[in-house]
């Protein structure tokens, strides 16, 4: 246009009362990186915190930059979506899969699941113990939330006495506060494997594939009842009659090391 016109630029800024540095005038790119970062970091350690409480924060941390622009990175990060916070689960140490020195020193409990004829499923809870490996307990339902673990540990201290400990994964049902709480009650430490080490859990895991390959695998359930009358009658023989390499072919409640 000022070529056009053979206007110089001071001619046209003139023309229009306008200084001559707003023609060459150029915004620089505002540098969000470290802004970004911290964000990141504050979300990652506190995944509920909204959006005051991250200003706030990062203005106590010696950021200073205004509410405007904070919230323009929070919305580009898209933090201002509400989203779920996931529990996560405390770092765990390795605990060495030792065998007990007795009955009822130490037990292992772990959650199988499988389905009926007409599609519904269900899910089995396993309690043994690591000295004999004697299915203690087999609990069904549809449903096994905290309250029915703990229900099946009474029913089972009632008859055999109380563990020094029991050993778990990291499931929603054996890290509730509830379970956590009936064991400190009761003087039981509750031993967590770490997440994705199945095998640190290795006597209980066993149990499952044994119940899996010669019961759920084997037979078509039509009922919880009928998966229950079923299940008892392998607990039966699995303690009594079943030889178990481990044992020396001894069935579990027949194993003594020292005769």
């Amino acid at each position: 246009m000022l070529v056009q016109e053979n206007l110089s630029v001071r001619r046209a800024c003139k023309i229009v009362s306008l200084p001559r540095s707003v023609m060459s005038y150029q915004k620089s790119p505002r540098d969000d990186s470290s802004l970004i970062e911290a964000l990141h970091q504050l979300v990652e350690k506190h995944p509920t915190i909204g959006f005051w409480k991250c200003y706030y924060r990062l203005r106590r941390n010696g950021y200073g930059c205004n509410h405007k622009r904070l919230y323009r990175v929070y919305t580009l990060l898209r933090l201002n979506v509400r989203r779920k916070a996931r529990r996560r689960v405390p770092q765990r140490i390795k605990q060495p899969l030792l065998i007990p020195g007795s009955i009822n020193e130490g037990w292992s409990m772990d959650f199988m699941c499988d389905s009926l004829v007409d599609g519904r499923r269900f899910r089995l809870l396993n309690i043994i113990d690591d000295y004999n490996r004697e299915s203690l307990a087999i609990e069904i339902d549809t449903s096994l939330p905290a309250l029915r673990v703990i229900r099946a540990l009474n029913q089972l201290i009632q008859t055999r006495s109380k563990p020094k400990s029991i050993r778990v994964d990291n499931g929603p049902e054996f890290i509730s506060d509830r379970l956590q709480q009936w064991c400190d009650d009761r003087g039981i430490t509750l031993q967590f494997i770490q997440p994705g080490k199945p095998m640190q859990n290795g006597f209980v895991e066993r149990n499952n594939g044994s119940l899996r390959k010669e019961l759920l695998d084997a037979y078509l359930f039509y009922s919880l009842q009928e998966v229950r009358e079923m299940a008892e009658e392998w607990q039966r023989d699995y303690n009594h009659e079943r030889p178990h390499e481990a044992l020396g072919n001894v069935p579990p409640v027949f194993f003594n090391p020292f005769p």
